[in-house]
């Protein structure tokens, strides 16, 4: 093991994380090994920054927030529907149409063991799995247009292994095999309150992704990118697993962006509850951008121009790029956010530690801080109904019922 001790020791000194080596002299040689080379790799200098200049965010008071124009798809008519669609099937036959999910995830919160791609539903006549669900669609839609669509799957270090061998268990659900893509997504240490990395296990620093928003980078990062560009690729879709009602070749989403001019595109649902907590589309400074919940006044809430809500769009992680605005926001840099969670880690006695309130600090980059780099993005609203039932918790609104449900129904109505 090529992995210098006393170096890492002084850069864990200078950055005030030398409670990271408490534990070394009382762990297995291999677990040291383990531990040594993480601890090696860590970017300690940006931490340190992210942290600092997080805590300290303040939201700037010169930004101009203007309403984002947007599309209802049941006020198409059925002609436009159709003449939208006819845009979208020509390129859909062209073959040049790849799918990106974004699969990182655990099934912990369900209550399920592996990877959450991996969770089943019990659907008549036997369980599926998320995975399969996604897969049994682009089967679906490449005998529709007479091709092959490649499906890049985002995974985690945590649940990549876990995900190839499900996969392969499957037999890849029949899909090509040489069509199907996993790449991981980068970590980041979780910090606590006063600065300080957490340990998950005492030979073991609590790293988490690094947030949806790493995609571009990731598959740059994993040559996939140009691996699109070889095949010819000219629009992707990226979506995330656990949204079972994705429309993922919508033809009509896909004629509406390029008939629109837009390099990229987002689907949306209403807020009916205009006091939650959601994010809403906005253009920030005559850009396209997300407002967060606390910066939305009760006049920016109720605000309307022709009976139309002007800032009630969520975000559903439905998003379409061009080859080149995807090649674009994986050589920008998209700003980290700071979120306060619960985390388990080990405290000084080496103890683990269920926290029962937030303890440590989260570093995310997201996907929507990618649309400021555009002059605008295609916005269409759906039915949540039709397209939107990700599966979250076990019970309630969005847990495996309602999406069962919704499934079915879906199913039934083609």
């Amino acid at each position: 093991m090529d992995i210098n001790i006393e170096e890492i020791r002084e850069k864990l000194t200078k950055y005030n994380q030398s409670h990271l080596l408490d534990f070394l002299s009382e762990i297995t040689d291999d677990k040291k090994e383990q531990l040594l080379k993480q601890l090696s790799d860590i970017d300690y200098e940006k931490i340190n920054n992210l942290y600092n200049n997080l805590k300290n965010f303040t939201i700037p008071i010169d930004e101009i927030i203007e309403p984002l124009d947007y599309y209802i798809k049941d006020d198409f008519t059925d002609s436009e529907k159709n003449q939208l669609s006819e845009i979208g099937d020509k390129i859909l036959m062209q073959n040049t149409y790849a799918i990106v999910t974004m699969a990182g995830g655990q099934g912990t919160r369900l209550g399920h063991n592996g990877p959450k791609g991996t969770f089943e539903l019990n659907l008549y006549p036997e369980k599926k799995s998320l995975f399969e669900i996604l897969a049994i669609k682009i089967q679906e839609a490449n005998e529709k247009y007479s091709i092959n669509i490649p499906w890049y799957i985002m995974t985690s270090e945590e649940n990549n292994y876990e995900t190839i061998s499900f996969f392969n268990e499957k037999n890849y659900f029949g899909l090509n095999k040489d069509n199907v893509f996993f790449f991981t997504q980068n970590k980041l240490p979780l910090v606590s309150f006063n600065g300080d990395m957490l340990l998950a296990e005492p030979y073991r620093v609590h790293e988490v992704s690094n947030g949806n928003g790493d995609i571009f980078e990731s598959l740059l990062k994993n040559g996939l990118i140009e691996n699109m560009k070889n095949r010819g690729i000219k629009w992707i879709f990226i979506s995330g697993i656990d949204n079972i009602l994705a429309d993922i070749s919508d033809p009509l989403f896909l004629g509406l962006t390029i008939n629109n001019n837009t390099q990229i595109g987002s689907k949306t649902i209403f807020k009916q509850n205009a006091y939650s907590q959601d994010w809403v589309f906005c253009k920030k400074n005559n850009k396209p951008s997300m407002l967060g919940y606390e910066r939305i006044t009760e006049e920016i809430t109720n605000a309307k121009k022709d009976d139309k809500y002007l800032y009630r769009e969520i975000n559903i992680l439905c998003h379409i790029f061009s080859i080149d605005a995807l090649e674009k926001c994986a050589h920008v840099e998209l700003p980290y956010h700071m979120a306060a969670k619960k985390n388990i880690y080990i405290n000084d006695e080496g103890m683990k530690i269920f926290p029962n309130k937030p303890n440590s600090y989260k570093f995310e980059k997201f996907i929507f801080d990618s649309f400021k780099f555009f002059d605008n993005i295609t916005l269409l609203r759906v039915n949540p109904e039709e397209e939107f039932a990700p599966i979250k918790n076990p019970e309630g609104v969005y847990s495996p019922m309602t999406a069962t449900k919704l499934y079915i129904k879906q199913q039934n109505n083609e």
